[in-house]
This record gives structure tokens, C-alpha cells and sequence, in this order.
């Protein structure tokens, strides 16, 4: 247990630079807080004292304002950062090393019972204010930008933007699974946006040729009168 806790605070030191000091993480970071109540509530969900079990899973949203149902299950060195607003379903699975900002909502859209809520792989980044809403699987290393709603799958070492959520960036390789606050980087392009851009380019060009058709059209027309004018100007002089 005491392992357990020294791993979230060390985690907190890694991922905030805000943090100061052991006591500071201990008394003023509500999702490390939500975290050691999650622990004790899903240890009494498992033992079949549900009742108390949710009791004090309403506590803990009370006191930290982030709701974990007692049955989610949260791996080892997950970070909840500011907390506020966070909710996390009954059958949610969260793995080791992921970040949630607050905001986050791991929800589920059907009311059958079952699985019903997403399950997030190794090392995932929620940004703030993201609904990843489903019984599908976030893979290792993902990232989801901030606001973002993701209704489907999202593979391993992808960022996934926008309403509904969509691929901006894949990579597999390590080094591309970096910690990215919030789960964006400012050097991040939407490849719907360089569509968007290449259409306008395009746009602007078939503007420009119209013009040119247009201005010939124009001559063309001016051609016959211009040179009936010189015909009769030459009759006259004759």
C-alpha cells in the first residue's frame, strides 16, 4: 500500500512542475486524493460491499470533486491533474502511467449491462474537458486532445482531435510517445485543416483562370466590331 502511494507522488513530481514538495502532494492535489479513496472503495466493490463501496466513492467526489465508480479499474502511477469534473464509469479500465486532466469523462452509451465504458492501454493522455465515450480500447501511448469526443477505437501512439475525435498524428515508435501536457503540442497540424488550405490554394487558381477565359471572351467579342470600324473608316477614304 505504502509502495503504491509513494509511486502517485513520485508520478506527480514527474508530470507537474507545479509541484513543490512530498506535503504539498499529500494535502493540496485532490486527484491524488481521489485515487487513495478509489483504492479502499473498489477493495470493498470487489469484497461485495457495494453499498459502502459507492457511500465512499460519493464521499470522495464530494471532497475532491472527481467521481470514480468503485467497480472502474485504475492501474498503477495514474495522474489525475486539477481533477475537477472528472468521471469515470463502473467498468472503465485505466493502465499504468496514464493522464487524466480535468474535465475528463471515461463514459459509457448504452444502458445494457456489461461492458460499457472505454478501456485506456499503457501510458494514454486525456487532455482537459475530453469524452471518450464506449467499450472500446484507447492504445498504449495514445494521446487525446483537449474538448476532443471520441466514439471509437484509437490505435497505439496515435493523437486523436476534434468533435467526433480523428487521427492528427500516428507513430509507434517510442520516442513519439513523449509526455505532451494536455495531450497537444503546438507544433500539431490537422490534416483536415491542410485540406482545407490545399482547396483554397486550388480555389484561388480556378478563380485566376476563370478571369483569363472571361478577358479573352471579352476580346473576342470587341474583335469583329473593331474591324468592321476600319472597313468603313477605308471606304470612306476612297
Amino acid at each position: 500500500m505504502f509502495r503504491r502511494i509513494r509511486e502517485d507522488i513520485q508520478c506527480v513530481f514527474e508530470r507537474d512542475p507545479a509541484a513543490r514538495s512530498v506535503w504539498e502532494v499529500l494535502t493540496c492535489y485532490p486527484g491524488f486524493h481521489a485515487l487513495q479513496l478509489h483504492r479502499i472503495s473498489h477493495g470493498l466493490w470487489n469484497a461485495g460491499l457495494k453499498w459502502v463501496a459507492r457511500l465512499l466513492s460519493h464521499v470522495g467526489r464530494f471532497l475532491t470533486g472527481v467521481e470514480i465508480h468503485p467497480g472502474a479499474t485504475i492501474g498503477r502511477r495514474v495522474f489525475i491533474d486539477h481533477g475537477m469534473g472528472v468521471v469515470i464509469g463502473e467498468t472503465a479500465e485505466i493502465g499504468d502511467e496514464c493522464t487524466l486532466y480535468h474535465g475528463v469523462t471515461l463514459g459509457g452509451v448504452s444502458w445494457n449491462q456489461g461492458k460499457r465504458h472505454p478501456t485506456l492501454g499503457k501510458g494514454v493522455v486525456v487532455g482537459a474537458g475530453a469524452k471518450i465515450l464506449g467499450p472500446f480500447t484507447v492504445g498504449d501511448g495514445a494521446k487525446v486532445g483537449s474538448n476532443s469526443v471520441v466514439v471509437k477505437a484509437v490505435p497505439a501512439g496515435a493523437t486523436v482531435v476534434g468533435i467526433p475525435a480523428r487521427v492528427v498524428e500516428h507513430s509507434a515508435q517510442a520516442e513519439r510517445m513523449a509526455f505532451d501536457a494536455y495531450a497537444v503540442s503546438a507544433d500539431l497540424d490537422d490534416p483536415l485543416n491542410r485540406v482545407i488550405q490545399a482547396l483554397g490554394s486550388r480555389t484561388e487558381d480556378i478563380d485566376g483562370r476563370l478571369a483569363e477565359i472571361l478577358r479573352r471572351l471579352e476580346g473576342l467579342e470587341n474583335t469583329p466590331g473593331e474591324a468592321g470600324d476600319e472597313r468603313r473608316a477605308a471606304g470612306g477614304r476612297s
